[in-house]
């Protein structure tokens, strides 16, 4: 089953992706009039298609679309033709001119599909997580991060041989994001990764990659290793 957004302020605009969708079969589609409902359910559950109005009462689909999670498959579906090099900027597939006809609504999803069969047929699904850093939204592969400090109000996400993220959030903001059996709290300033583990004693986790090391603290040094010893175990 393909999983496609559809935003538009116009609901005629969505019913007719709707029946399009459903003649098209194999086809989960979630519709929106609310550019900014839209875009959060996006950021949170990652669909294969996005099929995004560009002159919207509140909201512009070509602003919009740079922030769409990476390698979101876009079709734009707009009444302006003006917008079309503008979609193309943004990597868009496709860009369906309204009135939107089923022929050409399905010769869209037939492009689409292809890149998404390559995606899928190239690519090794991994756990991600969403931040925002700065003004943008970065979808972060899981199994990149060694670790998460703290500081202040932020949390610096470190990744051996990729940039540093910093983003605006708590602790137990981003705690909550990470796999709880591949992630630990072992500090109120620090979360590691299970498996960049090298070596460690009671006080002193030592990571592959850095020559830094992560402190453990009292109150979370049982917890530590009990999940640890059960990690290995599993990864045998």
């Amino acid at each position: 089953m393909i999983k496609c957004v559809a935003i538009d302020d116009e609901p005629i605009a969505l019913s007719i992706i709707q029946e399009y969708c459903r003649r098209y079969g194999d086809i989960a589609l979630k519709c929106f009039t609310s550019p900014v409902d839209g875009m959060e359910y996006i950021k949170t559950t990652f669909p294969d298609i996005v099929f995004l109005d560009i002159e919207m009462n509140s909201h512009n689909g070509i602003t919009m679309a740079k922030e769409l999670p990476e390698n979101t498959c876009l079709i734009f579906t707009t009444a302006y033709s003006q917008y079309a090099l503008d979609g193309f900027n943004v990597d868009a597939i496709d860009f369906l001119h309204k009135p939107v006809f089923y022929p050409r609504f399905e010769r869209a999803m037939q492009k689409a599909m292809l890149l998404v069969n390559a995606k899928e047929s190239h690519t090794k699904k991994r756990d991600t997580i969403t931040l925002k850093v700065e003004y943008k939204t970065v979808v972060v592969d899981v199994d990149d991060i060694s670790y998460v400090e703290a500081m202040d109000n932020y949390v610096k996400v470190s990744r051996p041989f990729q940039p540093t993220l910093i983003s605006q959030i708590t602790m137990k903001e981003m705690e909550s994001l990470l796999p709880t059996d591949w992630f630990i709290r072992v500090h109120r300033s620090f979360i590691v990764s299970l498996d960049s583990i090298d070596k460690f004693s009671n006080r002193r986790i030592f990571l592959k990659n850095y020559d830094k090391y992560i402190p453990v603290g009292r109150t979370y040094n049982d917890s530590f290793n009990n999940l640890y010893t059960i990690f290995k175990q599993n990864d045998k």
